[in-house]
């Protein structure tokens, strides 16, 4: 199968939802700054992913008040979650050979006024994002490669430092700017972050903060989350046949399968494969989904999943309660192994990135977790609050190994767990966890459900409460909606 033509990818990737307008020709930037930006590309920095045994560094943590919830304590108005889409996210290290993922990050934000209901709000607000301690990608290690050959890998001619945009072809994100309204929540789509920062250090678990204003401009809540990005693609563990492993990929391509790539450089790997991680739908030219083909082919080489989902250092999969030695990624209940996921795919049970596991599949019996038919990631619970306000990205829901994924735990309720204290958005709620409640409901304290079955509460620790309480609708005056 020859690869096709560099017009037969631009008018592929434009139907699927890349957008040619808004930008110049010839690598030069729609705003004029041709020269400066080639300049900027042509600049480097030297960083390369560490070969050493490697932690992230400590988040920068909000200030830490045991027993008060801060939302509650300070009355405020407004609170603001925000996390990353998929909690986990890779990219090439270069841009000139073959390529696979763009540099292409995504936030959403949800914003509540507080009160008795508290509210989702999208109206009156302005959400804005910024990489902290990360300004630019396009001068970071080879990474200014994908806005060298940006027009021939998908279409799309881009200003430097701004990236692709599956969601709104038209805007190009960067690395600071406005959040767009998307229904009930708001969101940033294409971040062209790198696991570099201004100092040139490593770390796939950037951080995004989160500014909520109002009208007049006043600040009116804030947060901090984790943006990753890794570029661990590890195909030098076995395509060593060169200096350039992703050149022995294509060159073996070329061998095995009778394609000339190699002499179309560089290959978007989806120009043939197709991948919905791209907006793309169908299995492409090839007849394969580009999971069923690497997945499938490399189920036999003796590949992990820290191979090609970042990866032996990042392990992105690092959520406390769902994380073993390779992340749960083979976890029947989960993604299944490598050849499990081929067939799978190639029987037709599953479509990559649309097809995921479920939490019921393990979490059985509990109150809203199942979700039917539409993901986690895009599941609303709690008075329509996004699960993952609460409980996290997938593939690091609270408590995470990494400090920044458990920062809006800490700061809404100082406590690394699924965020649970009603006064982070309840106005009526004291706040002041369960101190507070031994307080109102102890021995000879107000009555509540659990005298149902039990004399008093006598004890904070949770740990020896008999039962889990499961959270049912009201409608504001403690009568539950339906059975």
């Amino acid at each position: 199968m020859k690869r096709a033509a560099t017009g037969s990818i631009l008018i592929f990737l434009v139907a699927v939802g890349f957008s040619l307008s808004g930008c110049g020709s010839g690598g030069t930037p729609a705003d004029g700054s041709g020269a400066d930006a080639a300049n900027k590309v042509a600049t480097v920095t030297t960083a390369t992913t560490p070969t050493t045994a490697w932690s992230p560094p400590p988040a920068q943590m909000p200030p830490s008040n045991p027993g008060v919830i801060t939302p509650a304590a300070a009355n405020s108005a407004y609170v603001v979650f925000a996390w990353n889409d998929l909690g986990m996210h890779c990219a090439n290290p270069s841009y000139d050979t073959a390529v696979i993922l763009p540099p292409y990050n995504t936030v959403w934000a949800q914003v509540l006024r507080r009160g008795n209901p508290p509210s989702v709000v999208t109206t009156g607000l302005t959400v804005e994002y910024r990489v902290v301690n990360n300004t630019k990608s396009s001068t970071k290690g080879s990474w200014g490669q994908f806005w060298q050959y940006c027009q021939q890998l998908f279409g799309v001619t881009l200003a430097v430092d701004t990236g692709l945009n599956l969601v709104d072809p038209a805007i190009h994100n960067g690395l600071t700017g406005k959040m767009a309204v998307k229904g009930d929540h708001f969101q940033v789509n294409g971040v062209p972050v790198t696991p570099l920062n201004d100092a040139g250090v490593w770390n796939p678990f950037q951080v995004v903060e989160v500014t909520v204003k109002d009208t007049s401009g006043a600040v009116v809540a804030q947060t901090r989350t984790t943006i990753p990005i890794s570029d661990e693609i590890n195909c030098a563990k076995c395509h060593n046949g060169n200096s350039n492993p992703m050149l022995d990929v294509l060159q073996k391509h070329d061998r095995n399968v009778g394609t000339h790539l190699v002499d179309g450089r560089p290959v978007l790997c989806a120009s043939c494969h197709g991948s919905p991680a791209l907006g793309q739908s169908g299995r492409g030219s090839s007849g394969k989904y580009l999971s069923e083909a690497i997945h499938g082919y490399h189920a036999s080489k003796g590949a992990s999943c820290y191979d090609c989902h970042p990866g032996a250092k990042t392990q992105c999969s690092r959520s406390l309660a769902h994380t073993a030695a390779d992340g749960n990624c083979s976890n029947a209940s989960c993604h299944g192994s490598m050849a499990s996921m081929a067939a799978s795919i190639a029987n037709n049970t599953k479509v990559p990135w649309v097809t995921e596991p479920k939490c019921v599949n393990c979490h059985a019996g509990v109150a809203q977790v199942d979700t039917g038919s539409t993901l986690f990631r895009n599941s609303v619970g709690h008075g329509g609050v996004y699960c993952s306000a609460c409980h996290g990205s997938p593939h690091a829901m609270v408590p995470s190994r990494v400090d920044i994924d458990n920062y809006q735990s800490l700061q809404y309720q100082n406590y690394a767990k699924s965020i649970g204290s009603c006064g982070a958005c309840h106005a009526s709620s004291k706040g002041e966890g369960l101190g507070d409640f031994l307080e109102a409901h102890g021995s000879r304290g107000r009555a509540n459900a659990c005298y149902v079955c039990h004399t008093a509460i006598t004890t904070a620790n949770t740990a020896l409460w008999p039962h889990q309480f499961q959270w049912k609708a009201t409608t504001g005056s403690g009568v539950v909606k339906g059975d």
